[in-house]
């Protein structure tokens, strides 16, 4: 039986085969890939299928440049890359609960 999930990418919906015990890294990759395709979109003017090209290639450096660096080294890195993911979600979090704190 095949599972599908729909997921969104600058906010456009895609249904991507899935199975359960694969669905919270897949979600875990869908929310990095599109925090990385808006902070492109942010940069440069151009089509989805430009900024996913631009997407595709910046990952892909990266991933060659890990798999390029000393395992110490690598793991410093990662670290930095983990903090700041979350100094950006904490951001984003502070910003949504300040518009919802007006509400009331």
């Amino acid at each position: 039986m095949s599972h599908t999930l729909e997921v969104k990418l600058l906010g456009k919906v895609y249904r991507v085969a899935c199975e359960p015990a694969e669905r919270e890294a897949l979600l875990a990759a869908v929310a990095f890939l599109d925090g990385r395709l808006k902070e492109i979109s942010d940069k440069t003017l151009g089509s989805s299928e430009r900024l996913a090209v631009m997407a595709a290639l910046n990952l892909a450096h990266e991933l060659l440049a890990l798999k390029n660096t000393p395992a110490h080294l690598a793991t410093a890195l990662e670290s930095e890359s983990i903090q700041g993911r979350i100094n950006s979600i904490e951001a984003k979090l502070d910003e949504s609960l300040a518009q919802h704190e007006q509400l009331f």
